[in-house]
């Protein structure tokens, strides 16, 4: 083989090892590009989030979650105006009270002879709740006013008297200037007026005395009647006919202090602590939605009754009333609640939810 034909051969392309020759290079340069064309998009995202306006940037986000916003509005179920409330106002949880709750208690000790109220019956003021054994004050009134009477009796008795004494006197006097009585017959009839107006003074503050007598038994006997002090629902009777009661606690005896327990429900309202850091959000006569745990899917229209002027050391809150612009019986006092201090007019037309 001459030189021109082995310098031919050695230009001649080998078809079956380019491969195995070119791989060790391009698996060495493969990271190299990769690192390379991440760096790149990084670079291009960069610059196209500070060259782009904003709202393009929200429009470009926008487009990226339009696809799912439908899926997740159908399946999300209705909510009531709280909900959205929720998301725009300042949320507190408390409980429903009562502005006037008494526990009603006799103002004597005996024993409970009757209990005419229960559970949640409704009464008036001046209406008689339970009575406790008078049989001894009904006695001790009895004979206040008998003595009353024998007072009054003895006064109009010793008036007579002196109504006649005072006509002989006056006899006397027209006599004595016609001579036909006497200087000591005179004397004997003035004297006797004056002793019968001395006699009529006393009777009349023994009548005095007997009458307010029998009337501090008539109150003490009323005592025995315990009665409303106001109206409104009877929620707890705690004392049994046979029972004793009294207005002083006694340790370790039976003895009650109460009757039964009568809530106002037209005072009812809301009491929430609110963090002191939020308490700047909270205004007087601020709109408010509140939701009772009882019915979750009912909205309450409510306002900002006052916002107490102390805070608790020791919760950091400060206690705010929340009153309902509209009365329901099923508004029980105690109720676990949640409110929104809305913005703006909030739920000012909002109507309520049905009923459940």
């Amino acid at each position: 083989m001459d030189d021109r034909t082995k310098l031919l051969n050695s230009l001649a392309i080998d078809r079956e090892k380019p491969r195995a020759r070119r791989t060790p290079q391009l698996q060495r340069l493969r990271p190299g590009w990769t690192l390379a064309t991440l760096g790149a998009f990084v670079i291009a995202g960069a610059a196209l989030w500070f060259v782009l306006p904003s709202d393009e940037a929200g429009r470009a986000a926008a487009v990226s979650t339009a696809s799912a916003e439908p899926t997740s509005r159908a399946a999300a179920p209705e909510h009531s105006a709280v909900s959205g409330a929720r998301s725009g106002g300042l949320a507190a949880s408390g409980y429903v009270v009562a502005r006037r709750k008494a526990t009603v208690a006799a103002e004597i000790t005996g024993k409970v002879t009757e209990v005419l109220v229960e559970e949640g019956m409704h009464v008036k003021a001046g209406q008689v709740l339970a009575r406790i054994k008078s049989r001894l004050t009904e006695t001790d009134v009895a004979l206040a006013q008998s003595r009353a009477k024998g007072a009054e009796a003895a006064l109009a008795a010793i008036a007579a008297d002196l109504r006649e004494a005072e006509r002989i006197y006056t006899r006397t006097q027209s006599l004595a200037q016609k001579s036909f009585a006497s200087e000591a017959e005179m004397t004997r009839s003035e004297s006797r007026v004056n002793v019968l107006r001395a006699h009529l003074n006393k009777a009349r503050a023994q009548f005095e005395t007997a009458k307010l007598e029998a009337e501090r038994y008539s109150e003490v006997l009323d005592q025995h009647s315990i009665r409303a002090p106001f109206s409104g629902v009877v929620v707890d009777r705690s004392a049994q006919p046979g029972e004793m009661i009294s207005p002083l606690s006694a340790g370790g005896s039976f003895t009650r202090t109460g009757i039964c327990t009568i809530v106002d429900m037209d005072s009812i309202e809301i009491e929430v602590d609110v963090n002191e850091a939020f308490i700047g959000r909270v205004q007087k006569d601020g709109a408010v939605a509140a939701v009772l745990d009882a019915y979750p899917d009912w909205t309450i229209p409510a306002y900002v009754i006052a916002i107490v002027p102390t805070a608790n050391r020791e919760k950091a809150t400060v206690r705010v009333r929340i009153g309902f612009r509209e009365k329901d019986p099923r508004i029980l006092p105690d109720m676990a609640v949640k409110v929104t201090f809305l913005e703006g007019n909030g739920l000012a037309g909002a109507k309520t939810s049905s009923a459940q």
